[in-house]
């Protein structure tokens, strides 16, 4: 989990999902509350247009000095029963008249709130929101009209002076079902869902294909980067976006400094080593001059100082190979022929040798191959009863060397029939000049040489306690694939 973490990819891709998603419910929200509101105003603004119809619609007669007029009303509702929709003309004050109501608001109580809770404006006119007897949540528009009382011409007729008209107060009320709105509002959130939705599912897919197409060139580097480790490139790719060129000069200039530095020491040590070769052979010459045991004693020293000379060779000349090309070697010819060698000089004893698949190649030194196969096999044919067995194969899934970046690795096992070390013994031998059988020829530097090649190319040495009872040693190599 922390490494998928760690990547810049993911990190962009959960960055930008986690807005995108943010983005379009807070975008759902705004859109959703804009558009409830939109829908209660057009309730409000039908109730208001509605009531100016019947303000229009409703006078009070001249003979019986009642409310007459017949608002028509566009709503279905105001003819269904308990339907949230109704109209409502009543007298107000001093005025005492039977109300004007629509058909269904017979045995229908709506509150009126009091001018305290909802005040009129400066029409004379307010809304506000209550529940009716029916259990129907309705929006009210509501005015206060002044309506002329005329007297009946003849009347008139009969006094010498003519009367002023009386006005009345009467209170228009026109009360919508508030579920219209919630269904509408309802509606509309579902569809809104949906395709906000579905435009998030399609940002976030069209989001992760820019990501990924936009980081690609940071493949090209890790690519790069792995076939300089590999050995097939010396430098990184100069074609890369603006933004990343910088970074690869730098890298290839970190490179180049790095490689010359390498290349620097290496020559320092080769230099060292070819000095001390000289007086090392002189001291060998003299030695047989020498009277015993002192011959001996320097003969055995010097021998180890030209083993450690040689190895310390070995190991720059692998340096300088692993930084320019990488090495490739057939393992099958390079065995056969030091099977073939260990057979002649060992006639009673039995070398085997087993490889799988044919063809398979490691990225080492031939050289490098055989002096560490070789000390190996030298050592099994010493200390093995009767038998010394070979085997190559690649190594199964959980062996691996030490570069996590390498994908194939070969497991090559020599294992002899011999007496074998206990734990303590195997550590005592992996030390440098060890030698845990003096009677043994030897320097007991053969398996720290096997050890320091190894590690030169990143794989793994171990010894251990074989199914015969002798020593087994295996190796962990890199293996090239294809």
């Amino acid at each position: 989990m922390m490494d998928r973490l760690n990547s810049l990819t993911a990190r962009v891709l959960i960055y930008t999902t986690v807005w995108s998603a943010l983005g379009v419910v807070i975008m759902a929200l705004v859109i959703s509350t804009l558009y409830e509101r939109a829908a209660e105003k057009g309730l409000r603004d039908l109730l208001r247009a509605q009531l100016f119809s019947a303000i229009n619609s409703v006078s009070i007669d001249a003979s019986t000095h009642k409310l007459t007029g017949s608002p028509q009303m566009s709503e279905l509702g105001f003819q269904q029963p308990n339907s949230g929709w109704y109209w409502v003309v009543e007298p107000l004050g001093d005025y005492k008249t039977e109300p004007l109501t629509s058909l269904n608001y017979r045995g229908v109580e709506v509150p009126t709130l009091s001018a305290a809770e909802a005040p009129f404006n400066e029409r004379f006119e307010r809304y506000y929101a209550t529940t009716d007897s029916a259990g129907n949540r309705v929006r009210v528009a509501e005015a206060e009209i002044t309506l002329e009382e005329e007297f009946p011409e003849e009347a008139e007729q009969d006094e010498v002076t003519p009367r002023e008209p009386v006005t009345r107060i009467v209170r228009f009320r026109m009360i919508g079902n508030h579920q219209v709105v919630e269904e509408d509002v309802a509606y509309f959130n579902r569809n809104l869902y949906l395709a906000l939705g579905l435009f998030a599912v399609g940002s976030l897919g069209l989001n992760a294909l820019i990501i990924l197409l936009g980081l690609k060139p940071l493949d090209r580097v890790r690519n790069s980067l792995a076939r300089i480790r590999n050995g097939e490139a010396e430098r990184l790719d100069d074609d890369l976006p603006r933004e990343i060129q910088p970074l690869a000069e730098e890298v290839n200039a970190l490179i180049e400094s790095n490689k010359r530095l390498v290349e620097r020491a290496r020559m320092q040590v080769g230099n060292l080593a070819h000095s001390l070769k000289t007086p090392i052979a002189v001291l060998l010459n003299d030695s047989g001059q020498m009277q015993p045991p002192h011959d001996q004693l320097v003969r055995s020293q010097a021998e180890i100082m030209r083993a450690q000379v040689q190895s310390y060779l070995n190991r720059a000349r692998i340096a300088a190979q692993r930084g320019s090309i990488l090495a490739r070697t057939e393992v099958e010819p390079v065995l056969e022929r030091l099977v073939r060698v260990m057979r002649k000089l060992n006639p009673d004893k039995v070398f085997s040798l087993a490889t799988s698949p044919k063809g398979l190649r490691l990225a080492m030194e031939a050289q490098d191959f055989e002096e560490t196969i070789g000390n190996l096999v030298e050592n099994a044919s010493r200390f093995a009863a009767s038998e010394v067995k070979v085997t190559v194969r690649p190594a199964p899934d959980g062996v691996t060397g030490k570069d996590p970046a390498r994908k194939a690795w070969a497991l090559v096992a020599i294992e002899d029939d011999g007496p074998g070390l206990e734990p303590d013994e195997i550590k005592e031998a992996l030390k440098r000049g060890r030698r845990l059988d003096e009677s043994k020829p030897g320097t007991g530097l053969g398996l720290s040489i096997v050890s320091e090649i190894v590690s030169e190319y990143q794989g793994n040495f171990n010894l251990m306690r074989a199914e015969s009872g002798g020593l087994r040693a295996e190796l962990v190599l890199p293996a090239i694939t294809g």
